[in-house]
């Protein structure tokens, strides 16, 4: 795969993952200890997966399994919203405007998210 980007660490996308998984670690230390085996643990691992999985498909040098990596990314992405929107709903967060960023990140990510997965598709049909 010949792409422009050397190193995940250089997609936007990579790097706003980032900040939602370093935003959704500060908001679980909001969330009540008891919510620690189920919110705090599904929403982190949600969230951690969406920049690893964009790292991991950056790093298979192949368009086709890159594009499935992002997708898994995506689904990622909508089960932190969830997420995100349960501990609002049920007001687990005493810092609801972390909350709100992490949400607004989110939802900042996903067309990012859809443009690189659209790349990727453009420059494997131009490879093949």
């Amino acid at each position: 795969m010949s792409d422009c980007y050397r190193d995940f660490t250089e997609l936007d996308v990579w790097k706003l993952a980032h900040e939602l998984r370093l935003k959704i670690y500060e908001l679980t230390k909001f969330v009540p200890s008891d919510e620690k085996y189920n919110t705090i643990s599904q929403i982190r691992r949600s969230a951690s997966s969406v920049g690893a999985n964009i790292a991991e498909g950056h790093g298979r040098f192949h368009y086709q399994e890159n594009i499935q990596f992002c997708r898994q990314a995506r689904g990622s992405l909508a089960e932190t919203r969830d997420w995100l929107i349960f501990i609002n709903d049920a007001k687990l967060s005493s810092n609801s405007n972390l909350a709100n960023q992490c949400m607004e990140l989110a939802l900042k990510i996903a067309p990012k998210l859809n443009g690189y997965i659209s790349y990727l598709k453009n420059q494997k049909s131009i490879t093949n």
